[in-house]
């Protein structure tokens, strides 16, 4: 694939932060959309921005933690936006809490949206790209990967296990052409700060900032098809994990 030819990618979690980041740096890039996220003002509004690159933007408001749909739905996207090229999953949530305290319910919410819903779109587009013996797969993971963290146990499992997720994809999919990168950045300032499952205090000025992390999503990107960036592990320069 060069980079002159017409791509097509499918960003979930594209509404805000890392996700709204590479939606726009991708459209920059002559990268054509399709955006899925909960928040259908907030994907119209990111769609409206990238329209302004001359690319060509379909908005698709999915709940993917509702995960026994999500393969039907992103099945139908990839079949609408085809022939897609990308497939950037990004959506997930964080949560802080003790391992000992906390309940099954909260525990199945972050492995559903952070792992299983990941495979369920990996699953939605996998066939398409065997087909077309081509195709890129960004799974967003986090350092919390690599390291853990007292109090974000079930986050690091989910990003841990994203992690083994990726590793194993590539294994299988290498000789159908289909290449699979991992991006682990460290902190991001990013709404997932304000949610009510994470409870932190960190400074985040020194955090990386979603447009830092989204030009390496890209990089990666547009790394020509007969190599691999298998795995990228970004951290702010300040040393702010």
């Amino acid at each position: 694939m060069t980079l002159n030819s017409e791509r097509r990618a499918l960003i979930t979690g594209a509404s805000s932060g890392i996700g709204k980041a590479t939606a726009l740096a991708f459209a920059e890039a002559g990268i054509h959309l399709a955006l899925v996220s909960r928040s259908q003002p907030q994907l119209e509004a990111v769609a409206e921005i990238a329209r302004q690159f001359g690319v060509k933007v379909q908005i698709y408001p999915i709940d993917l933690s509702a995960v026994a749909q999500v393969r039907s739905q992103i099945e139908t996207i990839a079949a609408e936006f085809s022939p897609l090229d990308i497939l950037v999953n990004n959506a997930g949530m964080g949560y802080t809490g003790s391992l000992m305290e906390m309940s099954l319910t909260d525990w199945q919410r972050v492995i559903d949206l952070n792992v299983t819903s990941v495979l369920q779109c990996i699953q939605g587009v996998l066939p398409r790209m065997r087909e077309r013996k081509q195709g890129t797969i960004i799974n967003v993971a986090s350092i919390a990967a690599h390291q853990t963290f007292p109090g974000w146990g079930a986050y690091c499992v989910s990003k841990s296990g994203l992690l083994a997720l990726s590793k194993t994809l590539a294994a299988e999919e290498r000789a159908n052409g289909i290449r699979v990168i991992t991006v682990s950045p460290g902190s991001v300032n990013t709404s997932l700060w304000d949610t009510d499952t994470v409870n932190a205090d960190f400074d985040r000025s020194m955090m990386l900032t979603p447009e830092v992390v989204a030009q390496s999503i890209l990089y990666a990107t547009l790394v020509p098809h007969q190599a691999v960036v298998e795995e990228l592990i970004l951290m702010p320069n300040a040393g702010t994990f």
